[in-house]
């Protein structure tokens, strides 16, 4: 494999296991500075999943670790796709949906505009102009000018830290109209969601042995996105909940007509033909919008239950940190103020107050 002009040797390949996601392959190799110098680097090749042995991990490292060569040799321009091409290999964070949304946001938008541009080339006015011509909002814009790093550090984006809108939020009327059209297990997913405030990942990522019927609570220990089980958002999201009556009554009727003979590690809400859980952005293209324009509520999505259950915290004048509490935020400033520690019991009358609110004795 060595060349002289090759700036990158071939190392070797080992396993490396991950707390979040599955395992994945990392190269070990050695790298010529320019001057002189010799250091050695390390890079994520892909995961267990993408390559299921070390010979298939060491083929992508070798057609890595070639286009590496081929884009840093003495006198050739780096192009802005081999830079995109070595975050992908070293720097995506690990959490499932970011890196996701990280690769989509790249191969959408950044790399067909900027990948043969050599990266001395792209200056922050060209980036800038490039931003607003963009039909995007402008924290969609902040995250492509974050994602592409240096030399991009002296880009602006007007208005990035605003919404362009206020999040919708469903009163109780309004959610009881949407669930009209809505049919089971999809119906059940939107009662958990507004009654809990859980994020849809959480709920896909729910266990029946997540589920404490005796002492009515319900732990939120893990997540389900694009087809992996994965880590909760945050530390602060890995918690018992309360469970009202009832919900708990609801969920009791959902395993009788879908899973009566569960075992404890089957998913909630699991897909009948894959076994797996569902895959939230189908269920809310084909049942959820269609359900609120039939409801006259306009576009809604998984987040707009959990925002509609702060709104209803709020309006029932629940104290800011019991609403922390329920809504497992990490940061206080995140439900705008300090209050003392909430106890178990506040958590659970103020849980109630919005269960009993959304689940009257009809729906029920």
């Amino acid at each position: 494999m060595e060349h002289k002009r090759q700036r990158v040797q071939f190392g070797w390949v080992s396993l490396k296991a991950r707390k979040r996601g599955p395992d994945v392959w990392v190269l070990r190799y050695r790298e010529n500075l320019s001057n002189g110098v010799t250091t050695r680097r390390s890079a994520i090749i892909g995961s267990v999943q993408e390559f299921p042995n070390e010979s298939q991990a060491r083929k992508a490292a070798l057609s890595w670790l070639f286009s590496m060569n081929a884009e840093t040799s003495s006198g050739t321009p780096v192009s802005f796709g081999a830079v995109i091409r070595r975050y992908l290999a070293e720097e995506i964070p690990e959490r499932i949906s970011t890196a996701s949304r990280y690769r989509c946001w790249l191969k959408n938008h950044v790399e067909p505009k900027w990948r043969d541009h050599p990266v001395e080339q792209i200056k922050p006015l060209l980036v800038e102009d490039w931003l607003k011509r963009l039909d995007l909002a402008p924290k969609s814009k902040s995250h492509l000018k974050n994602l592409m790093h240096n030399p991009m550090s002296l880009v602006r984006v007007k208005d990035s830290s605003k919404r362009q809108r206020e999040p919708k939020a469903l009163s109780v009327g309004e959610f009881r109209k949407l669930l009209e059209h809505v049919p089971e297990p999809f119906r059940t997913m939107c009662i958990v969601a507004m009654c809990l405030g859980l994020r849809v990942s959480e709920i896909l990522g729910l266990r029946w042995r997540d589920i404490d019927w005796e002492g009515l609570r319900l732990a939120v220990r893990q997540a389900y996105v694009y087809g992996n089980q994965g880590e909760v958002k945050t530390q602060a999201s890995h918690r018992w909940m309360p469970l009202d009556n009832s919900l708990a009554e609801k969920l009791r009727q959902h395993k009788a007509r879908v899973a009566p003979l569960v075992k404890s590690e089957d998913w909630v809400f699991a897909n009948p033909e894959t076994g797996k859980p569902y895959w939230p952005g189908r269920i809310q293209e084909n049942w959820l919008v269609p359900a609120a324009q039939k409801a006259g509520l306009g576009r809604i999505g998984w987040h707009t239950f959990r925002h509609s259950h702060s709104t209803l915290l709020h309006a029932l004048g629940v104290d800011l940190k019991v609403q922390q509490e329920l809504l497992r935020h990490a940061d206080i400033r995140t439900t705008m103020n300090i209050y003392t520690q909430a106890v178990p019991t506040a958590l659970r009358e103020a849980n109630s107050k919005v269960v009993r609110l959304v689940l009257p004795a009809q729906v029920a």
